[in-house]
């Protein structure tokens, strides 16, 4: 299938991360400087890491698979050094190996903002975590079969659900 229309996207608005563009009536944001992100599954001893944190944009506290940006401190970092970077910054976690599974895009209809996801393997405490100064991240390590239930005592309590959690709670939603 071809683009709906001919020309490139006209830039309305660019900052230092985030570039918002026009192309014909359609509307949608993207990183700058081609930055997009890594979300790292955790496993350890049938375990997985996620993180909660304040997202400004939503206005409050987000449940998270660890992840962070790609190439926005480095030009041309590769995927798996970004993810090691912040799987051990954010979660104290050290992984042996990296493996990338893919890459997605979380909301397409508005934001050109792509995501790999990659497996962590090999993990090794080495902190506790919690993010760069003034990210203020909590980690959790919730066994697998309990991931439905924890996320369900989260979003009780107004938490909000980062959708890259699905691949986490999918089969257990159709139940």
């Amino acid at each position: 299938m071809s683009a709906p229309q001919a020309g490139v996207p006209e830039i309305m608005w660019q900052g230092e991360y985030i570039i918002v563009r026009r192309w014909g009536t359609w509307e949608y944001v993207g990183r700058a400087r081609s930055i997009h992100a890594a979300v790292i599954l955790a496993l350890v001893d049938g375990d997985v890491l996620l993180v909660e944190q304040y997202r400004v944009p939503l206005g409050g506290l987000c449940l998270e698979l660890p992840a962070g940006l790609v190439g926005d401190e480095t030009d041309g970092e590769a995927v798996e050094s970004a993810a090691a970077r912040e799987l051990e910054e954010e979660t104290g976690y050290r992984a042996d190996r990296i493996e990338i599974i893919g890459r997605f895009a979380s909301s397409p209809g508005m934001v050109s903002e792509t995501f790999s996801l990659v497996r962590a393997h090999g993990l090794t405490k080495i902190g506790e975590g919690g993010g760069a100064p003034g990210e203020n991240i909590t980690v959790h390590r919730v066994p697998l079969a309990q991931v439905g239930a924890f996320a369900a005592a989260k979003r009780a309590q107004g938490m909000f659900m980062d959708v890259k959690l699905l691949t986490l709670l999918g089969a257990g939603l159709l139940d």
